[in-house]
């Protein structure tokens, strides 16, 4: 499954499901799909996320997938790399005071 975060202010941005959702509660919603957040609410989720980032910005964040294999098992790739297309999102939606929504 992918997820798609959408807002007027900033062009769309697709993740594997899995990574959205461990990213969706880290905003401060219920991880829910579709979702969305308010553009008053927006300024708040933005900087849980960024909160939860800067926690732990080394943890791997990376989607399952059945065809891994052994070599692949040991790159991963970071929370803080999987997080900023969607703090980018989030800065320009709140700058822009739109809503973000997201669906599968």
């Amino acid at each position: 499954m992918l997820v798609t975060f959408r807002t007027p202010a900033y062009a769309d941005i697709t993740m594997f499901g899995d990574v959205a959702k461990a990213l969706i509660p880290m905003m401060g919603h219920s991880g829910s799909i579709p979702g969305a957040i308010l553009a008053e609410d927006v300024p708040a989720a933005l900087e849980r996320l960024r909160a939860a980032v800067a926690s732990n910005p080394d943890a791997p964040l990376d989607p399952r997938r059945d065809d891994d294999d052994d070599e692949r098992r040991g790159q991963s790739v970071s929370l803080a790399h999987r997080a900023l297309p969607l703090i980018e999102l989030l800065e320009a939606a709140a700058r822009d005071e739109k809503h973000v929504m997201w669906d599968s």
